[in-house]
């Protein structure tokens, strides 16, 4: 496989590679690193890639499983778990302070969500993985899944109404 080949099916997906682990790793840095990792993988393994169904899933369930090592290394020990994807340029002075009031209420209850919920809640929502790839990536059934992101959905809702109506039913 030559570069090019291998750059015209890495290239469409490298981007959410890089999402999912800043979304794991916080740091854009170590975003950037754990991408680089991961292509460097892919190309090490290029005479194999051609192999794989879905070489995005795959490359994405790399992605997490280097996170989450690179997260249990002593090394990031003080590294959390934070979503910061969202941004609204286009709005009004008030209207952009509102969201991103809501945005950070999002990324904070996000956080306290069980760590299974907070993946299925980013491949689903941010990075829009269908069921199927999701419950591959995650080693789950569908139902689990399903289950799981309306869980997530469901608390996320729950709390953002709680936070805004300040408490008050």
């Amino acid at each position: 496989m030559t570069q090019k080949e291998f750059l015209n099916i890495v290239t469409p997906f490298k981007d959410k590679v890089f999402r999912l682990a800043k979304r794991l790793l916080v740091s854009t840095e170590e975003a950037e690193d754990a991408t680089q990792e991961v292509l460097i993988k892919l190309w090490n393994n290029k005479t194999k890639i051609q192999e794989y169904k879905n070489v995005e899933a795959f490359s994405m369930t790399m992605t997490k499983n280097y996170c989450f090592d690179k997260l249990k290394s002593k090394q990031a020990q003080n590294l959390k778990i934070v979503h910061s994807n969202y941004e609204d340029k286009q709005t009004g002075l008030q209207k952009q302070v509102e969201l991103n009031d809501s945005v950070s209420w999002v990324e904070r209850i996000i956080e306290d969500l069980p760590e299974q919920q907070r993946m299925i809640i980013q491949l689903r929502d941010i990075e829009e993985y269908d069921f199927d790839e999701i419950a591959k990536m995650l080693d789950m059934n569908n139902t689990a899944v399903r289950v799981s992101l309306s869980r997530a959905r469901k608390t996320i809702r729950e709390q953002l109404t709680n936070t805004h109506n300040y408490g008050i039913k």
